[in-house]
């Protein structure tokens, strides 16, 4: 362990980099030299990334200085480790090389998000939280802090990833040591026992465990002088897998931990015979056993036929020294020489309903309370505002009222935790500029000898409009709550701080503050239990974090922490309430100037109709025009282009003018807070984003990316059409990542979450409420009624829409039925030249080569084949068709497509017969309009399934059939 120590400390500059921009050039290195502690190769020549292993060296840290090792000396030592903690906590959002070293299945160089790597980075971070490096010895500064909000997002894209192990790997025996010994990574056994099942079922054979589908690894046509493989190269290794004895170790230490003596006694009776032997008769692990190539033939006819051989009998000297260890531990375990708390001394296999806190820890994590309730602290931010709420019987207190503790804001808290880890000597800056979450805030703090409570970022006072929205603000203090409820897993009562300020209860805003603030009085607020009281009295029940880190000598300036002032207002002046402000009118939010009159008119005109002008859309449009023309720091009559866009809109955001607000706040480039965070939310999930319009461009988003780098999408490819679809879909980002993360079934069948087509969809719901009236602008209403519209049009389609609209909302938000992709997959074994439509093309070759049926790559690309179709309804008939051909190849196995098979042909095929059952005497209006095609059930005589199925058997039976031995109607 010190060995390791030195080689990664000698890298200290790598781990500074990599915490601020985590990418494979800025990693630790995982292969060092065994005598210099040098590196050996550069990362352009291995896969050094693998947070699984900075992971389980932060493990093992833990359990050796529990058993009462000492391997930290020094709080240089501790700042590094510190660091380390920094870079594993965004394991949930760093694609990596995984445990065999080379990312995807394809071996072509691409990392991936394993769960491997996000299941010990989350073991890891639950060990060193709160844990004392120098053991029972240990001062206060010798102690690791962990981020329980990053502790937390490991967890959820954890349970989000399984089964799987990556988008490539449906399954992978590296999860074996993540799940069970050493890391014990999951807390759901119903979870557990489904990945179990999936990698025994996949996975296991006579000699040991594959370590992956179609993995080439010293397979006997493996080509060892490259390092990467060819497209489609993976399907030479089909069935020839290499198998591994050490998982067949592993199950036998799971059988132990699990209390399973017949698992034990089934793995060893299978490993027995698998042993090899020294000259001395010691018992060796061989790392694998291979199909030699004159077998390899014969074996992929017949799989498990051929006998294998193992790779190493250890006569030669060489061992393979992970199966080795591995193998005694399992026998020392098995013949209860040791016992699993030896193996085990902080108690990883233990359920967390189960485990005790352990003294040595400060802010251990418990089990998880069901029943929990939320403390709640109730702020004014003046005085004026307490006097006034006190009149409708709403207890606050005052930022004053409740010194000598303060309140900060998180991102004073985010600068304490700057010093945490800092370390001149090796070059370590401290903790990474990352917002505290939810979980943080409802903490108490001790720091420098203050007592800090924080309130939540919801509360901060944004630049973005969404915060001028108070229903929205009431819908995240729910949200926040019901997060706290669901994950809040400490010892002690979160603490949960409400900011009121006096701008919340302006207008029409104090009618919804005030029933959630009569809410809170009554006990229960949005399902979640509260308890409302005052601050000095809620902190004896509350989680303390003593911040020991900022320790000021005498001679170092101490930092400066700026806690929530109170307003000083008179007391009893009264509180602006102003009369009641309704929704603007339609009217109010449309400009009363032609932007195609004016677009071409001098500067000098404009500057004067913009003087003349009260109406703020026709000021913003105009101000727009200017700011294309002349930049944004043109002189007007009100200060600068940019400055008085900005004065647009505030004025526009107080009179809830949306439409205009969203106008101004496109032209000044704004960015809604959380934005990043909000797409991998989307992206842990398993599928992947689309920014640009409807209709356009779209940028497709695998891999998480930095705020500034979706602003440049966003503003690139959504201006086209309408400066305001720009922040439009940054709302929605905000609300699917929010919604994907707590009713993640809502996505169900939704591959591909395409912004611009979600819009389209929320259009759509809009003119089918409207009937025969104008529908209403989206643009025009409150960011709110936006998040409600959007939960509208996810829940499943009501059974009273009529096909059309039905088809519209589908196919806009890419929802595909159960099954779909694994269906298009067994029409392409039957489809040697391919599926084509809207221009895009899906080949058979290399595509079943390179791919198996179940994996995540293949889905994404079949969304890829769909994606040039631009009508969401025609879309929604191509994938009814493809499950029309599914069930017809399913019944007739004799049958094949013999050419290409362009989907639009088949379709048109289909719309002609519909025609020809539904022409009118007059003649149809329009010969190409398939709206009446569009409307019709997909079921029944003359359901749209009907003349889809017609117009495949037609292209079926103009091929040749499979001739078949049993076949009914052969006659002699």
């Amino acid at each position: 362990m010190r060995g390791i120590l030195y080689c990664y400390m000698r890298q200290a500059d790598k781990v500074q980099q990599f915490k601020q921009d985590p990418k494979p050039s800025a990693c630790l290195h995982s292969v060092f030299s065994a005598h210099t502690g040098d590196e050996v190769f550069s990362h352009k020549e291995y896969g050094h990334l693998q947070i699984n292993a900075v992971s389980l060296f932060l493990l093992y840290l833990v359990e050796m200085i529990s058993s009462g090792l000492q391997i930290i000396y020094n709080t240089d030592e501790v700042s590094f480790i510190q660091n380390l903690v920094f870079c594993v906590e965004r394991a949930y959002r760093v694609p990596d090389f995984g445990v065999w070293e080379r990312g995807s299945k394809y071996n072509n160089g691409s990392p991936e998000l394993h769960s491997s790597s996000v299941g010990l980075a989350k073991a890891a971070l639950e060990a060193i939280n709160g844990f004392n490096l120098f053991g029972n010895q240990g001062c206060s500064w010798s102690v690791i802090f962990v981020d329980f909000d990053a502790h937390n997002r490991n967890r959820q894209t954890l349970c989000s990833l399984l089964p799987r192990e990556s988008r490539s790997h449906n399954t992978d025996a590296a999860l074996l040591p993540c799940l069970s010994y050493p890391a014990f990574a999951l807390d759901d056994e119903v979870l557990f026992s489904q990945t179990l099942d999936k990698i025994i079922r996949k996975l296991k054979g006579k000699y040991g465990f594959k370590r992956f589908l179609r993995d080439g690894y010293r397979t006997a046509l493996e080509d060892k002088t490259r390092r990467y493989y060819k497209p489609a190269e993976i399907k030479l290794f089909d069935g020839i897998e290499c198998e591994f004895p050490l998982f067949f170790i592993f199950m036998i230490i799971d059988g132990v931990f699990r209390g399973n003596p017949a698992q034990v006694k089934e793995y060893q009776d299978l490993l027995e015979p698998l042993l090899q032997h020294t000259s001395e008769g010691c018992p060796v692990v061989p790392k694998y056993y291979y199909v030699p190539a004159d077998f390899v033939e014969l074996e992929k006819k017949n799989p498990g036929s051929q006998k294998r051989f193992p790779s190493n009998n250890g006569r030669d000297g060489k061992f393979f020294l992970w199966g080795q260890a591995v193998y005694i531990i399992a026998k020392l375990l098995a013949d209860k020489l040791v016992n699993p708390k030896d193996m085990d001394p902080i108690g990883r296999y233990i359920p967390p309903q189960d485990q005790r806190n352990v003294s040595m820890r400060f802010s251990n994590q418990g089990p998880l309370e069901n029943d929990l309730v939320v403390h709640v602290a109730l702020i004014a931010e003046s005085q004026r505002l307490q006097v006034f709420l006190n009149t409708y019987g709403i207890q606050t207190q005052t930022p004053q009222q409740v010194e000598p503790i303060q309140i900060w804001a998180q991102k004073e808290l985010v600068k304490a935790y700057f010093h945490l880890g800092v370390n001149d000597k090796l070059g370590l800056s401290g903790r990474p500029d990352r917002p505290i979450g939810c979980l943080g805030t409802s903490k108490i703090y001790r720091i420098l000898g203050k007592t800090v409570v924080c309130y939540s970022i919801i509360f901060d006072l944004s630049d973005f409009y969404m915060s001028q929205d108070v229903m929205m603000l009431i819908d995240d203090i729910k949200n926040a709550l019901q997060f706290i409820k669901q994950y809040w897993k400490m010892h002690g009562r979160p603490l949960f701080v409400v900011l009121i300020r006096e701008d919340n209860i302006r207008g029409s805003r104090f009618n919804p503050i005030l029933d959630m603030l009569a809410a809170f009085r009554k006990g229960i607020v949005g399902g979640v239990k509260v308890h409302v009281d005052r601050v000095q009295t809620l902190i004896s029940g509350a989680v303390v974090e003593q911040l020991d880190f900022l320790r000021i000598t005498e001679t170092e300036e101490a930092p400066v922490f700026k806690s929530l002032e109170e307003l000083d207002l008179p007391k009893h002046s009264k509180v602006k309430r102003q009369s009641s402000t309704p929704n603007a009118s339609e009217l109010e939010q449309e400009p009363d100037v032609n932007i195609n009159d004016w677009k071409n008119k001098s500067t000098y005109e404009i500057l004067q109709k913009l003087n003349d002008c009260n109406c703020l859309a026709s000021q913003a449009l105009l101000s727009g025009i200017l700011l294309k023309r002349e930049g944004p720091n043109f002189i007007t009559k009100e200060g600068t282009v940019a400055e008085h866009i900005e004065r647009i809109y505030r004025r526009a955001g107080s009179k809830k003018l949306w439409s205009v607000v969203r106008f101004a706040a496109s032209l000044l480039g704004k960015l809604v807070d959380s934005l990043a965070p909000s797409i991998t939310n989307v992206l842990v999930q398993g599928k992947q984003v689309t920014l640009g319009a409807f209709g356009q461009e779209e940028e497709v988003i695998s891999n998480p990316l930095s705020p500034g780098v979706i602003k440049n999408i966003i503003y690139e490819k959504c201006h086209l059409q309408d400066e305001r679809e720009a922040v439009v879909q940054q709302e929605l980002v905000i609300h699917i990542g929010w919604i994907i993360s707590n009713s993640p079934e809502l996505f169900r069948g939704m591959l591909k979450i395409r912004v611009g087509w979600i819009i389209h969809a929320m259009k759509y719901e809009l003119k089918i409420r409207a009937g025969d009236m104008p529908a209403k602008d989206l643009y025009q209403m409150s960011p709110s009624e936006v998040k409600q519209l959007l939960l509208d049009i996810l829940q499943p389609q009501q059974q009273g829409r009529s096909w059309l609209n039905r088809r519209q909302i589908d196919g806009s938000l890419n929802r595909t039925p159960a099954g779909f992709y694994d269906r298009v997959w067994q029409i392409l074994e039957r489809t040697p030249n391919g599926l084509i439509v809207a221009g895009k093309f899906l080949p058979q070759q290399p595509t079943l080569s390179d791919m198996t049926m179940y994996e995540m790559n293949f889905s994404l690309l079949v969304e890829d084949m769909l994606q040039n179709i631009d009508q969401p309804e025609y879309r929604q008939i191509i994938v009814e068709l493809l499950m029309v051909i599914s069930v017809i190849l399913e019944r007739n196995p004799e049958l094949e497509f013999q050419d290409k098979v362009d989907l639009d042909k088949v379709v048109q095929e289909a719309f002609h017969g519909f025609q020809k059952d539904h022409s009118s005497p007059r003649g149809a209006e329009k010969q190409d309009d398939m709206t009446a095609f569009y409307n019709t059930h997909p079921m029944g005589k003359k359901g749209t399934c009907s003349y889809l199925s017609k117009a495949v058997i037609t292209l079926l039976l103009e091929g040749e059939m499979k001739p078949s031995n049993d076949d009914p109607c052969t006659i002699s």
